[in-house]
């Protein structure tokens, strides 16, 4: 999984973010390519580097022909969906313009449809956004995590008068996410760059565990005494070896069912889905030996797998809880025997290892269809292997 860690040293803008993606080696002339397919802009770019107190860092700016007019979220949906962007760079960009509506129409109190965006609806701010979308699919980033948020102090001013800071815009944004202040008069982080985040569904807090591949540093354009204003992205990935994902366990008590209705309940249960169902022996009040019934399955599948056990057991409930897995990659695939086509499951070990294992479901099916041995079909299967190996 590609990461993509914010870490804010000043804060946090659009044209910071995207300075940070090219110096993590974004192609300056594939963004302008991609930028250049939104229709109706009158803007250049002004791109080069900048020292941050000792720290060499990629200077982005907008530069554009007009850009006092106001846009509604309307016509910057219909801009960018009109445009001949990849699907998924338009739907990100999308995205962060839809949470900047709702934010605004909610401090405005108007309908998220009639937001008129003045300061953010401009054109240096429409293409900070796409180019952001399109830096975040160049690299294939899967999660961002950020670090908290500095945000500092003071008045801005706005098309509606003089703004407190942090802009409310922004702190409606950054609801969820750490934050600190700090001894700073002015914007640290805009509302562009708290759409980002809000957006993105960055974790905030620490640096996530991650192998570090790349680190870009976009600057900002204020210079500040006591900090380099930089932000800081690092490119990592998490261990590739296993993969990470969340699981609901499904459990109930059983002590009044009789046993031979759990063959059919398996087989239903895992027709619907569960990944793991196991049985075991526990005591239970008074002295009475009952069953464990327990249940791994995906947290879409809840209610489909509680509507099976109340339907096919005695129990008069359960209990649900999630829980995180770490599972080796692992991959399906078909070989060719003597006896027919058998599937087999390759695995990935942690240490670059693979080992394969057939799917006991073929075996079950090649035996029982030639009238021979399990075990001679599961041992004639892996001996070839080992020979292919």
């Amino acid at each position: 999984m590609k990461i993509a860690y914010f870490d804010l040293i000043s804060g946090l803008s659009g044209d910071m973010t995207v300075g940070a993606l090219l110096d993590l080696g974004l192609p300056r002339e594939k963004l302008k390519r991609q930028l250049d397919r939104l229709p109706g802009l009158r803007y250049r770019l002004a791109v080069g580097r900048k020292n941050c107190h000792g720290i060499r860092a990629v200077s982005f700016r907008v530069r554009a022909e007009t850009n006092g007019h106001a846009r509604s979220w309307a016509e910057i949906r219909r801009l960018v969906q009109r445009c001949s962007l990849e699907k998924e760079v338009k739907e990100r960009g999308l995205d962060i313009f839809a949470r900047l509506a709702e934010v605004e129409g909610k401090i405005h109190g108007v309908m998220a449809e009639k937001v008129q965006f003045h300061e953010v609806g401009a054109v240096d701010s429409i293409v900070d956004i796409m180019a952001t979308a399109v830096g975040l699919h160049h690299f294939g980033i899967d999660c961002v995590a950020v670090s908290s948020v500095p945000l500092g102090r003071g008045l801005l001013p706005g098309s509606h008068g003089p703004l407190p800071l942090p802009a409310p815009a922004t702190l409606e944004l950054l609801k969820g996410f750490p934050v600190h202040g700090v001894s700073l008069q002015g914007e640290t982080v805009t509302p562009t760059g708290a759409a980002i985040l809000s957006a993105l569904g960055a974790r905030s807090g620490d640096m996530p565990p991650m192998i570090v591949r790349g680190v870009g540093y976009g600057a900002g354009e204020r210079e500040f005494p006591d900090r380099p204003n930089v932000l800081r992205v690092l490119l990592g990935e998490d261990n590739p070896a296993w993969g990470k994902d969340e699981m609901l366990v499904m459990e109930t008590n059983i002590d009044d069912m009789n046993p031979q209705f759990y063959d059919y309940l398996f087989e239903r249960l895992f027709d619907a889905g569960a990944r793991d169902v196991s049985l075991s022996p526990i005591q239970m009040k008074k002295n009475r030996p009952g069953i464990l019934l327990r249940i791994i399955t995906e947290p879409a599948s809840r209610d489909k797998i509680a509507e099976i056990v109340l339907r096919e057991t005695s129990t008069i409930g359960l209990r649900y809880y999630p829980v995180h897995r770490v599972v080796l990659k692992r991959a399906l695939r078909e070989i060719k025997t003597r006896f027919g086509p058998v599937k087999v499951k390759v695995i990935d070990g942690p240490g670059g290892e693979s080992r394969t294992l057939p799917e006991y479901d073929d075996l079950k099916g090649i035996a029982r269809s030639k009238k021979i041995p399990l075990k001679v079909v599961y041992e004639e299967v892996l001996n070839g292997l080992a020979r292919k190996s």
